[in-house]
Order: C-alpha cells, then sequence, then structure tokens
C-alpha cells in the first residue's frame, strides 16, 4: 500500500482559507471585535520597522494573546494601505505543513496569493517552534529576502527564547507578551472610571501615581484579577470563570507541562514536573530550597530539580527571586530563594478561586504585585531574609548593588496603625540607610514618619495598577 502525502493543492487551500483578507480585505470579526491589548502599540510599532534587517519574534506563555495581537497587527497593515495579499499568515502548527520548511511554505504561499514580487511582503508565522531547527530557517529567510518583513510567534518561550539568542544574533528582535497587568486587566474591562491620577512625593519628587474613587469596588476587581485575570479570554466569559480550572488547567498549563516541555527537552517523567509545579504553585511566594524541594518531590535529585525550576521559569509559568541578607549582601550560595507564578490566576485554576478573607490572600496579594514587576524586563526584583527578618521585596542599584528601595507586602490595616510593628522593614531601613519605604495595605492611604524613615502606605490594589500602568509608560507604550 502506497502513503499519500499532503498534495501542492491541498497546502494552497489551506493558505487560502488561512488569509481571508486576501479576498474581503479584512480579517474576520471574531478576531476585529476583540480589545486590542495595551502592549499592542509597542508591537506594531516594531512590526512597521522595516529599515532593520531583522525578524520580530512575538514570544510569550499560551492563551495571552499572541495570535490575536498578529491578527490586529494583520488588520492595521491592511488599513493602513499595504495591499491585502502582500500579507501572508501561516499557522505553522498545522498539519498540514509537516515536514516543509519556511521557504517552501512562503514559496507556497506567493502562489495562493497571486504574488510574484517579493518586495514589500509581510509574512507571519503563528506557532514557529514546531518546525525543527526554525531559528536556521527564518534566519535564512531574513538574509535571503530583504525586502520582505518576517513577523513569528510562539508558546514555548524557553526554546524561542533561546534560539533566538544562539542563532538568530542579529536577525532577530525578541517581544515578550505577558499575562495581563492589573493595568490591562481595568482597561479591558473598561472600568478606567475607577481610576483618579494623582502625584506622590517619593523621595523628593513628584512622581505619577494612580488612586480609585471607589476603593471597595476596586479591591473586589483586583481579587477578581488574581482569581481570573491572566489571560484575556477569562475575563470576558463568565462561562470560563464558573470553571477556570478546567480552561487554564487544560489549555495552559497541560499543554506546557505535558506537551511543549516534554517535546522541546524530551523531558521523560511528565508526572515529576508536574507534581513539582503544583507544590510551587501551592506555596507561591514561599521560601523554597532545593533540598526541600527534593524531599518534598521524594528523593528526586536535586540537580534534575534545578533543571524542571528553570524549564518552568523559561516557559513563564513561575519566576524564580534571588535572596539578600539583613544588610542587602548577597550569599555566597544561593541554598534559599523564592519562587512566584508569574500571574496568580494559575493558582486559582489548579485549586479554587479566593476571597478577600483568605487564609492564602497574602501570598496572592504578594504574587500579584510581583507580576507586574515582572513586566520590567530591566529590573532584577529580590528579597531580603535573616534570622528573625524579611522584607519582601528589595530594589539594588545595578552599579554598587546598594538598596535603593523596600516594599512590604500587606493585605492589612493593621501596619498603617501600627507602624512600629513593621519590625523588619525598619531594621533593614536602618542597617541600608534607606529613608524612603513602601507598605501596601487593605485601603488606606498615606505616610509616616518612623525613627527618620518615611514609610509611604498605598492600598495594594492601587500599587499593582500603578505598577502596571508606569510600565507600560517606561516602554513608551
Amino acid at each position: 500500500m502506497t502513503l499519500q502525502s499532503v498534495s501542492e493543492k491541498q497546502i494552497i487551500e489551506r493558505l487560502k482559507f488561512e488569509n481571508p483578507w486576501w479576498v474581503t480585505g479584512a480579517i474576520e470579526d471574531f478576531y476585529n471585535e476583540m480589545p486590542r491589548r495595551l502592549y499592542f502599540g509597542l508591537f506594531k510599532t516594531l512590526a512597521y520597522e522595516t529599515g532593520v534587517r531583522r525578524a520580530l519574534i512575538l514570544m510569550g506563555p499560551r492563551r495571552v494573546g499572541k495570535t490575536v495581537m498578529l491578527y490586529h497587527t494583520v488588520q492595521d497593515l491592511i488599513a493602513s494601505g499595504v495591499p491585502a495579499n502582500k500579507i501572508i499568515f501561516i499557522t505553522v502548527e498545522s498539519p498540514v505543513y509537516l515536514n516543509v520548511g519556511l521557504e517552501q511554505m512562503l514559496q507556497y504561499a506567493m502562489t495562493a496569493a497571486g504574488q510574484e514580487e517579493l518586495s514589500g511582503l509581510y509574512v507571519f508565522f503563528d506557532e514557529v517552534q514546531y518546525l525543527k531547527n526554525w531559528e536556521v530557517h527564518l534566519k535564512s529567510l531574513v538574509d535571503s529576502y530583504r525586502t520582505c518583513k518576517f513577523i513569528a510567534s510562539g508558546s514555548a518561550a524557553a526554546a524561542l527564547k533561546y534560539k533566538s539568542l544562539e542563532s538568530g544574533a542579529g536577525r532577530f528582535t525578541d517581544f515578550l507578551l505577558p499575562p495581563l497587568t492589573f493595568n490591562e486587566y481595568i482597561h479591558l474591562k473598561g472600568l478606567e472610571n475607577l481610576i483618579r491620577p494623582s502625584k506622590v512625593d517619593w523621595r523628593g519628587a513628584d512622581i505619577d501615581f494612580y488612586s480609585t474613587t471607589h476603593i471597595e469596588e476596586f479591591n473586589k476587581h483586583f481579587i477578581d484579577y488574581m482569581n481570573f485575570g491572566g489571560y484575556p479570554e477569562v475575563i470576558f466569559s463568565e462561562k470560563i470563570q464558573a470553571n477556570p480550572g478546567r480552561f487554564i488547567r487544560q489549555d495552559v498549563i497541560d499543554k506546557v507541562l505535558l506537551r511543549d516541555l516534554p517535546s522541546l527537552y524530551g523531558i521523560r517523567d511528565v508526572q515529576e514536573l508536574n507534581s513539582l509545579f503544583t507544590t510551587i504553585a501551592y506555596n507561591t511566594g514561599n521560601e523554597f530550597s532545593l533540598e526541600t524541594l527534593s524531599k518534598e518531590s521524594g528523593g528526586v535529585k536535586k540537580q534534575t530539580i534545578k533543571t524542571y525550576v528553570e524549564y518552568l521559569e523559561s516557559a513563564f509559568l513561575i519566576k524564580t527571586v534571588k535572596r539578600v541578607g539583613q544588610d542587602a549582601k548577597r550569599f555566597q550560595r544561593d541554598n534559599f530563594f523564592k519562587m512566584y507564578l508569574t500571574n496568580p490566576s494559575l493558582r486559582a485554576a489548579l485549586f479554587s478561586p479566593m476571597s478577600a478573607t483568605d487564609d492564602m490572600i497574602g501570598n496572592m496579594v504578594e504574587t500579584a504585585i510581583y507580576a507586574q514587576w515582572m513586566h520590567r524586563d530591566w529590573f532584577t526584583p529580590w528579597y531580603a531574609r535573616w534570622q528573625n527578618g524579611e522584607v519582601d521585596l528589595v530594589a539594588l542599584s545595578e552599579a554598587k548593588f546598594e538598596p535603593l528601595w523596600a516594599l512590604e507586602v500587606k493585605w492589612s490595616n493593621r501596619y498603617f496603625e501600627k507602624p512600629r510593628a513593621l519590625k523588619s522593614l525598619l531594621k533593614f531601613s536602618a542597617e541600608n540607610g534607606l529613608k524612603h519605604v513602601l507598605v501596601t495595605t487593605i485601603d488606606k492611604e498615606g505616610s509616616k514618619e518612623v525613627d527618620g524613615v518615611n514609610l509611604h502606605y498605598f492600598p495594594a490594589a492601587t500599587y499593582a495598577y500603578a505598577v502596571g500602568k508606569n510600565t507600560l509608560k517606561m516602554k513608551g507604550g
């Protein structure tokens, strides 16, 4: 019996199906009606950059809206006057393209679009990581077709980042699309009427900050964000919110743990990896060590645990934060570290949504605030811990490795009323000469001075919003 292979005609038909704008002049309404993420403006600017010979690589975890952002870019190009049949979209993951290289795909697509002229083409490759040696193929296209703009996306960011650095040096520009910030959540839900711009006197300078007109309502949305807010699809679907575990666990977690990481890295014991991730997710915001993780996992070797942690971090499921001591000095051996989920809704999906009075709400708030800071790819957060003391987040100068500021994350008003109860924060400030530090609360705002240290209090929700908002401004968005 002779096995049948996919014909050129079938491939061309598939390409016509994937590019309806060749006929209609627009992307499907389903995608066009979806709101643009706030990161779209930044990405679009890079997509239009044709003067520099580089492919644009859109990276990020599953279900954060990468494919939708590509479609929005297609629509923007058409609206700006680029001929619709000069825009080619190829879903590399589709079985019809199995064993077809990127250059061959491009040739088929030009035939399907009726294009003979390469100049001015915009070519999108979605889910590019499923093509073996994709980075070699893509670099070759960039070098060979200098008048085309190539844009690729992929979910297995570990492989994408690694390979773009290894093989695409000078030919790829990486763009990370993270899970939603609280700022984006508020924007997509149309809740900006709850926001009131303000100024904060920080170390003698007025900086942009944000308050709210209704803190109780704002806090309810913050709780919803922590439970459901990491993914655009979830925040608009009451059906998914009724069972977020099914959507996020099956579509985000399982596909990464059972499919992406094993296929890309040859992981054999998927159950081991899944068990480790579940432990980390349940204890997000806690301090870990390889020793304790090895014991908890029934004796899995520490080197294996370390490798798994690196994989999970590369796939944007977790973030590892390193420790300094009371004097803000690094430890010679990084035996202890904290781990956070990259967005708190992962925990709610695995276990159950939380209320404002849940026992673990403090860890969730801390995870949510760390998630906002993770969007600053130029910033490295630390935490401080010593015998009988801890500070949740510390910023260190890169040049001198000295503390610039410190933050204590609380979901309580107690420390606004009793600032001297912040013993660890005050001790760390005195030890390192910090005159200004930050503390989050449930709904209290203001400043107090204790022993020459200015304690700036903000509700956790408005602080999280402000970090996300200011991060986007700093990126040029």
